[in-house]
């Protein structure tokens, strides 16, 4: 059995066709049918069930495919290890965040890391939480920044800080000037937020059903650099990470009693992982981002 055999069964495994999966891999239909008939004979047994208009995996081909997909998993970490050099004078990483980051963390962190580390290779994406974590959990991420709480089997937590969320208003704002808010306050306000997707609006809506608040949301939008602008340049309020008042200009963040709640945010991985050096140097400078 060879690694091209694997291969080859997990596209057919992924298309269910095996003149698609062929395209796929840029080889003929005939030299992949043959390449998963060689596998089964080596194994002893039928991988696909061939009977019907289109293929299906047997049983047998179910448990071994995710045998197969675990063990392909490896060998490309191993592939990446051979690779890694500890100097860190090269290497990848590839990583990704849940999208409030992008708003105050990750331009510093970043800048940070690539100063030290001009030769590694990044990769960085945006996506929720529940993507991010599948990623990690099929190694198509190394790390990712995100929330603690339940996760996925698969995935382990290491704590990276405590993140407050804050109620801010532009600097023409008539509350604009450092006075503590009420909740009631915070119900007068016209308020641009974040869609339902996002867990951080998850988290203002739970607090706002606690204290008995009833918003009124004017807009609501699944970009933080527009609710930025729109907050910066109106009168519209929004509730945001209080980061990110200080990274962006013309932000005020206002005092709100009672608090909104905290959070604390996480670095992921997929449990068992190998962690290269990149991966290591980055999670280090993660853990001590507020003095990056």
């Amino acid at each position: 059995m060879l690694l091209r055999h694997i291969r080859y069964l997990l596209a057919v495994a992924e298309h269910r066709n095996f003149t698609r999966a062929a395209e796929a891999l840029h080889v003929s239909q005939p030299t992949l049918s043959q390449q998963i008939r060689q596998l089964e004979d080596s194994l002893g047994a039928a991988l696909f069930d061939r009977s019907g208009r289109s293929i299906r995996l047997t049983d047998a081909g179910e448990a071994y495919v995710r045998f197969a997909r675990l063990a392909l998993q490896d060998l490309e970490a191993g592939k990446r290890a051979m690779h890694d050099v500890r100097d860190l004078s090269r290497g990848s990483l590839r990583l990704a965040m849940t999208p409030t980051f992008t708003a105050y963390l990750i331009a510093p962190l970043l800048h940070r890391f690539h100063s030290l580390y001009p030769g590694i290779t990044l990769s960085v994406e945006e996506m929720t939480q529940d993507r991010l974590e599948a990623a990690l959990a099929e190694d198509r991420l190394d790390i990712g920044i995100a929330f603690t709480g339940m996760h996925l089997a698969d995935i382990q937590s290491e704590a990276l800080f405590s993140e407050t969320l804050s109620l801010m208003v532009g600097a023409t704002h008539p509350q604009a000037v450092g006075q503590v808010l009420t909740a009631d306050d915070l119900e007068q306000q016209s308020l641009v937020l974040l869609s339902q997707d996002f867990a951080t609006r998850q988290h203002i809506d739970l607090y706002c059903r606690q204290h008995g608040i009833v918003p009124r949301i004017a807009i609501e939008a699944n970009s933080i650099s527009a609710i930025v602008e729109l907050v910066r340049r109106g009168q519209l309020a929004t509730i945001l990470p209080a980061a990110i008042a200080l990274e962006q200009p013309g932000l005020q963040a206002l005092a709100l009693t009672p608090e909104l709640p905290q959070r604390k945010v996480a670095l992921l991985s997929r449990r068992g992982a190998w962690r290269s050096a990149a991966c290591q140097a980055f999670a280090t400078l993660a853990g001590q981002w507020r003095n990056v």
